[in-house]
């Protein structure tokens, strides 16, 4: 059994962004299994204001039920923001409508708010590169190192030799 790490899987949220979507899934995980149902996503997509026919909730399940087992799981439930980010959800989709929902509200959060939501969505994109311009440089400083012991050796023996 794999461990989940939604830091690891989801890099291209920030870490606040992942406590909000933890957040906002606990809240509506009213059997506190760890999981949302039919229901539950049924219930919440009323208070999100976006109602679903049996048929809509089933389908947004299914769009992104990894394990078919016809319930969410967290980590299910973030691949609902990365399709949205990534522009994979139709337009018409309840799936968009969660994800459009609940990622931020302007009213509550005020403009300042969305400007920092974005800004922080931003910022999350450029560490993720960043930390992969590190992990980069360091594979080139060991080779370069590798390289550098490589020819010592090759000095070495060929001095060792003249003896």
């Amino acid at each position: 059994r794999r461990v989940f790490s939604p830091a690891g899987e989801f890099r291209e949220f920030s870490r606040r962004q992942l406590r909000d979507m933890e957040r906002l899934f606990r809240q509506y995980d009213a059997g506190k299994d760890g999981f949302i149902d039919l229901m539950e996503l049924k219930l919440m997509m009323e208070k999100l204001g976006a109602p679903q026919t049996h048929l809509g909730l089933k389908n947004m399940i299914k769009e992104v039920d990894e394990d078919l087992d016809s319930k969410l799981s967290f980590r299910e439930f973030l691949l609902i923001f990365r399709k949205a980010a990534a522009g994979e959800l139709q337009e018409d989709s309840g799936l968009h409508a969660l994800a459009r929902l609940s990622e931020i509200d302007v009213s509550t959060e005020g403009v300042k708010g969305a400007k920092n939501f974005f800004e922080a969505k931003a910022q999350a994109i450029n560490e993720a590169s960043r930390f992969e311009e590190e992990i980069r440089a360091e594979q080139e400083e060991k080779k370069k190192q590798a390289e550098e012991l490589k020819q010592r050796k090759a000095a070495f023996k060929e001095l060792q030799s003249t003896f």
